[in-house]
């Protein structure tokens, strides 16, 4: 069908459809391939088949023992609804008939609506679905917020388009470049170039890499109304960020709107001082790294002595516990020496004092002398 379609060969779309589908047909499909189809007449000028074939799938919708429709099925439908421009029946859709069929959105289908009706102007009835979310316990996203400023820019209400844009940091969430292009633009486009520029700094400051889209924005902007210093600022915080080059239609703008001031010089001048600038942070940042290199150099020597102080503060503990082990068994030793020749000793001193006794004194010390020895080396005698 999609393929009859895009060759511009509706009746025989139509007539594919009549066979596989139409009235009496005994061919049934799975949600995902009647929303196929669903889709393929919405968007091709067949809303009305496409409205039968979604109250047919409503109808044969029989769960557990048969599915016919699913979350994407009603999102198909509305946006059949939407593209005809039959905006309160795709509300119906999204408010009653999923309800019916006890099928709950989500945040992509709340998205999807907003999306809508926002661009279609309907941007009250947006907010609604918006404060719905919330009543109902979603947590709108990114998306949600970019959808809202780019509504209430849409409808002439700038104020409210800022308040969405910072209620999105409010609820914790992080804007990214594309958010930051849709509130840049939106203010540059009705020249208020002043709040414009404050989001492109709270960009910078945040961190987030601004796209080239939003510096060219305002550069133009700032051209078209002849505030030219600003304009230059801008290009410079363009043109000194390494992965960015000047489109040549962005450099001929600028030097269009310097001609009519006679100040084309200032161009050439800017670009001086973008390359200056950038060598000398190319200056700057080479000498950090060589400072961070001696420094880590530095850090790991004063590890290394400080390890090998530990390792010889470990070797001299080491050897000074094996000399006190060795000296305890030195003097273990000497004692053990000293005991036989302090028993001589003795042995003599007792025969030169009992020396006039006669034999039976001196049998009697030999004998003593002997049964020490036994003992000594025996452990007795025997």
């Amino acid at each position: 069908m999609k393929g009859y379609f895009m060759k511009g060969m509706v009746k025989d779309a139509m007539d594919l459809f009549e066979r596989v589908l139409g009235e009496g047909s005994k061919v049934r499909f799975g949600p995902v391939s009647y929303n196929m189809v669903m889709d393929a007449l919405a968007k091709n000028g067949q809303l009305d088949a496409a409205i039968g074939l979604f109250e047919r799938m409503l109808r044969e919708h029989d769960p557990p023992r048969r599915k016919t429709v699913n979350l994407g099925s009603f999102n198909v439908m509305i946006d059949g609804f939407c593209l005809a421009r039959r905006f309160e029946e795709a509300i119906q859709v999204f408010k009653r008939r999923m309800g019916e069929k006890k099928c709950n959105p989500d945040v992509l289908s709340y998205n999807n609506l907003i999306h809508h009706l926002g661009k279609n102007g309907l941007v009250a009835e947006a907010e609604e679905l918006y404060k719905e979310m919330g009543e109902r316990g979603f947590s709108p996203d990114e998306y949600t917020y970019v959808l809202l400023v780019e509504s209430c820019f849409g409808a002439g209400r700038p104020d409210d388009a800022v308040d969405y844009f910072n209620k999105m940091g409010e609820s914790g969430l992080r804007p990214n470049a594309n958010a930051y292009d849709k509130v840049i633009g939106g203010l540059a486009d009705i020249q208020r170039l002043d709040d414009a520029r404050v989001f492109l700094d709270l960009m910078l400051e945040r961190e987030i890499k601004p796209n080239v889209k939003s510096y060219e924005m305002l550069v133009q902007s700032f051209c078209n109304v002849a505030r030219l210093d600003d304009a230059l600022k801008a290009l410079k915080d363009l043109l000194m960020d390494e992965g960015v080059s000047l489109s040549e239609e962005m450099k001929e703008l600028v030097l269009e709107a310097l001609r009519r001031e006679s100040r084309e010089e200032d161009f050439s001048k800017l670009l001086e001082e973008v390359e200056r600038e950038k060598a000398e942070a190319a200056a700057r940042a080479a000498e950090e790294k060589a400072k961070a290199e001696a420094l880590a150099r530095e850090e790991e020597e004063r590890k290394k002595a400080e390890k090998a102080a530990k390792e010889a503060a470990a070797a001299r503990a080491s050897a000074a516990a094996i000399e006190a082990v060795l000296g305890r068994k030195k003097l273990t030793d000497n004692k053990e020496e000293e005991s036989p020749a302090t028993v001589s000793v003795a042995a003599e001193e007792k025969v030169g004092d009992s020396g006039s006794a006669g034999d039976g004194s001196l049998n009697e010390v030999i004998l003593e002398n002997s049964s020490a020895d036994v003992k000594n080396e025996g452990g007795g005698i025997a």
